[in-house]
């Protein structure tokens, strides 16, 4: 059995492609800063939230890490017009994967906090400095040292997961292959190369955040 390979078909659809790639690019900018906030803000909570604070907190963590994303997206574009509440596709996209990215950076930094000594936020008391002080130099830089690989690591993930979003219509790069894929029928070619096209996003992704570790930490 011969087959012929034609990545030709797939190149000539390449403005298709660069735009994908800028949405995917949004997406994922967009969410990994708004997710870090909001997983910062329910860590806090996690661990020096009043008792009412911090079962919320839980709450929303075990509910978004024990269900699909997918299902997650199809009930914030789909579920809440229902309500009355339309959003449209980029909207529902940057909250849908706000609100997942938002609980597993919530675990990761909480699990950051609770590694700082306790000898070291003494220490902090020690030399007169304020709450907020101690929070940000004792305690939150330190926490995020420890586990930026697991943090960048997750951020990675969530710009893979962004090609969920074509389920909505969403003009990512996965949506742009698909559509590709429609008009030419070169299943094999049009993955392969938003498989790698994929990949140099990640690479590139590893690398910005090793450099700002580098800026970030190494030079406090």
């Amino acid at each position: 059995m011969s087959y012929s390979f034609q990545f030709r078909d797939v190149f000539a659809q390449k403005e298709a492609i660069a735009d994908g790639i800028g949405v995917t690019l949004q997406l994922s900018a967009i969410t990994i800063g708004l997710g870090f906030v909001l997983g910062i803000a329910v860590a806090v909570s996690l661990v020096y939230g009043r008792g009412w604070l911090r079962g919320l907190a839980r709450v929303y963590v075990e509910v978004i890490r024990n269900t699909p994303l997918i299902v997650q997206l199809f009930l914030i574009f789909f579920g809440l017009p229902g309500i009355g509440i339309k959003l449209d596709v980029m909207t529902a996209s940057v909250l849908a994967l706000t609100i997942n990215l938002g609980a597993y950076t919530a675990e990761i930094v909480r699990a950051g906090i609770e590694s700082v000594p306790k000898s070291q936020i003494e220490a902090g008391v020690s030399m007169g400095l304020t709450g907020p002080q101690i929070f940000r130099h004792v305690v939150l830089m330190p926490a995020l040292k420890n586990v930026y690989p697991s943090l960048s690591s997750q951020f990675v993930l969530m710009m893979l997961a962004t090609s969920v979003v074509s389920q909505i219509s969403a003009a990512d790069l996965f949506h742009a292959g698909s559509i590709i894929q429609s008009r030419t029928f070169r299943d094999f070619e049009v993955y392969t190369v938003v498989s790698l096209l994929y990949l140099c996003l990640t690479l590139l992704m590893r690398g910005g955040f090793g450099l700002c570790y580098h800026l970030i930490f190494r030079r406090r």
